[in-house]
């Protein structure tokens, strides 16, 4: 794995990053203001060839991978905008339609995934099972007479239904050899017949709206089904490892811009006759941030490079990490960041205190922290299980 950045990887970080701050913070701020998602940025990503990097070229996609996506969702963070949706169509639906879809669903979904015209969300997480996927209880079912699939069950906090063309969602079917029941994916138009939304009341600052999802006998067609019926946990985790990546580069993206806005103060902001980045109460708290990054952003980079090379097994561990890392990396740098402004840190011109709240979701989601740690002291570690 190479430990420095191609020029190629230089140059992408470059260009995201100049579009990112052609809209910024200001932008941003006013989108969620107005209850809207960030319409402009995403189009002329999507223009740029940016939103389907890690798509294949012969579906209108860049023929990169997550790695070239991530640096992607991380510059426009960095910038001060960054675009939930990426972690969901492109990182995770668009992933698994390529890697297990038919011919039919890439040729439906990627090329529009790719230039952003088409958009989904993915819906896995419960209200009774949360970090615990055996526990769904979202069933699918043929219809003998038919053919056609029959969905159940409910879903909650789930990104951007409202805007988005369609749910991948998770459901479970049983196996026909031993009538346990295994996961399975399926896509579902936001439109089909019994298929409703609730919009959850969040205290969080987002463009992007959370939902609660209700699947009462939606009836789907017999190719609604992603990839081998028999499949299960692989497909699922073709698309949950990219999502621990993206949100680390979500993570990271947030915690630089913050720790820049920090050091800008701290630079200028002069009390007794010198800026108060000069003095260490100030200045190694920054630094001690700043390092936390840098040293999430290697995690997220190997995660990444395993995934791209095909080491489903090497990324799981890398991609839990890495979120892991960036997760804490960002509290920290927002935390520091509004304390070196003080009550300036609180004030709406800076564009910090909204960042707390979106900080502290990047512990939680999509994986807890708690559980990360479960995963590395059991399958890395080899200690006994305790759940």
């Amino acid at each position: 794995m190479p430990v420095i950045e191609s020029e190629e990887h230089k140059a992408l970080r470059t260009a995201v990053s100049a579009l990112g701050h052609k809209y910024g913070r200001a932008y941003f701020t006013r989108t969620v203001e107005e209850g809207r998602p960030a319409t402009e940025l995403w189009a002329e990503a999507a223009k740029l060839g940016y939103l389907g990097v890690n798509l294949p070229e012969e579906h209108g996609g860049g023929g990169g991978g997550i790695s070239e996506l991530s640096i992607v969702l991380e510059e426009l963070g960095a910038a001060g905008c960054p675009l939930l949706l990426m972690v969901v169509s492109p990182a995770i639906c668009g992933t698994v339609i390529a890697r297990f879809g038919t011919e039919d669903q890439k040729r439906t979904w990627l090329p529009a995934l790719a230039d952003g015209t088409r958009t989904m969300a993915f819906g896995i997480t419960e209200p009774d099972a949360g970090s615990n996927s055996h526990r769904i209880t979202t069933t699918a079912r043929r219809d003998p007479a038919t053919g056609d699939w029959l969905l159940t069950g409910r879903k909650v906090f789930v990104s951007g239904v409202d805007i988005a063309d369609a749910t991948l969602i998770v459901g479970r079917t049983e196996d026909a050899r031993t009538g346990r029941l295994k996961p399975c994916l399926f896509i579902v138009p936001r439109d089909t017949p019994g298929f409703e939304r609730r919009k959850i009341d969040m205290e969080l600052n987002a463009a992007e709206k959370q939902f609660e999802l209700v699947l009462d006998d939606v009836r789907l067609p017999a190719d609604a089904l992603v990839g081998d019926e028999d499949a299960g946990l692989l497909q699922l985790f073709a698309g949950l490892n990219p999502e621990r990546i993206m949100t680390a580069a979500f993570a990271i993206g947030m915690g630089r811009f913050a720790l820049a806005r920090a050091v800008e103060y701290a630079r200028d902001r002069t009390v007794w006759k010198a800026p108060i980045g000069s003095h260490q109460a100030i200045a190694h708290p920054l630094a001690q941030a700043h390092i936390d990054l840098e040293l999430a952003r290697l995690m997220m980079q190997k995660a990444a490079h395993l995934y791209d090379a095909g080491d489903d097994i090497g990324a799981g561990e890398a991609a839990n990490m890495a979120k892991y890392a960036a997760a804490e990396a960002c509290v920290k740098a927002v935390d520091q960041a509004v304390h070196t402004l003080g009550g300036n840190g609180l004030t709406r011109e800076f564009g910090l205190a909204s960042l707390i709240t979106a900080a502290r979701v990047s512990r939680i989601a999509p994986v807890s922290r708690e559980m990360i740690l479960n995963y590395v002291s059991h399958q890395t570690l080899g200690l006994p299980k305790s759940y």
